[in-house]
């Protein structure tokens, strides 16, 4: 395989990053996972306004290069018709301690897989381990740091599920370890807004555009749910049960995925 590293292609056997990049050493940066299809780039540009929005966040100066150019190039280097790319933005080498350099130069890499096969419905259950800060401007952020995803996915293995529904610390409904969260509920679709600790998905931003309502959601709302989906940069994921109560319908999240590209 060929990846993007710095400011051209390597071979992943030539790769090399420094074990004092802030980006291993403090999970100081950023990602964005986007999808191929038919060899184009999927919602490119909006995947790219996150990440600069997110580098804003963090004050991670984006590099002097044209980031679809190397996505697009990495794609042709591993003929990726039909799969994933991965940008990983780091804030590159560093000294000790958790303050910033004053002028970082940061790491850019690039690297692409096949699309992994459809997965079923998912089974959810609800984390109990950790729950969303919404008030942190984190929660708006694509960062390196995933643990509380990781905790949480934990815990639904532990509970054979396939992924976890975390909670803010508002006892609002947020989203999983790794997508965003729709139910349809007496008819209407609806989906967490970004204030209760949401990630703004490019899938979800693609959803709201079919018509799909933001409005809090409590947990014993989802008790209502005839349908619920997850959304991720990769489609759309009909959940089959939540807590052990089986969803009736997976209509909707069906008839998006006729409407929206990649879905």
């Amino acid at each position: 395989m060929k990846l993007f590293l710095g400011t051209a292609l390597v071979e992943e056997d030539d790769a090399r990053v420094s074990p004092f990049d802030r980006g291993f050493t403090l999970g100081d940066g950023l990602f964005e996972t986007l999808r191929v299809k038919g060899g184009d780039v999927l919602r490119r540009e909006a995947h790219l306004a996150r990440l600069a929005a997110g580098a804003e966040v963090l004050g991670l100066p984006l590099p002097a290069l044209d980031l679809a150019a190397a996505l697009a190039a990495t794609a042709t280097a591993n003929a990726l018709t039909e799969g994933v790319l991965r940008l990983t933005l780091t804030r590159g080498v560093g000294p000790r301690g958790v303050l910033p350099p004053a002028e970082p130069k940061p790491t850019l890499v690039i690297t692409a897989a096949p699309l992994p096969p459809a997965p079923p419905p998912a089974r959810l259950v609800v984390a109990r381990c950790t729950r969303r800060n919404a008030r942190s401007p984190l929660a708006q952020v694509k960062s390196l740091n995933y643990l509380d995803g990781i905790l949480a996915r934990q815990e639904a293995a532990r509970r054979g599920a396939d992924d976890a529904l975390l909670l803010n610390t508002s006892d609002r409904v947020a989203e999983t370890s790794i997508a965003n969260v729709f139910a349809v509920i007496r008819g209407e679709l609806v989906t967490p807004p970004l204030a209760d600790g949401v990630l703004p998905g490019v899938m979800r931003a693609a959803v709201l555009a079919q018509g799909a309502r933001e409005r809090s959601l409590a947990p014993e709302d989802l008790d209502q749910a005839d349908e619920i989906f997850l959304s991720s940069a990769l489609g759309l994921r009909s959940v089959a049960d939540l807590e052990g109560r089986t969803l009736p319908s997976a209509a909707v999240a069906a008839r998006l995925r006729a409407l929206i590209a990649g879905a």
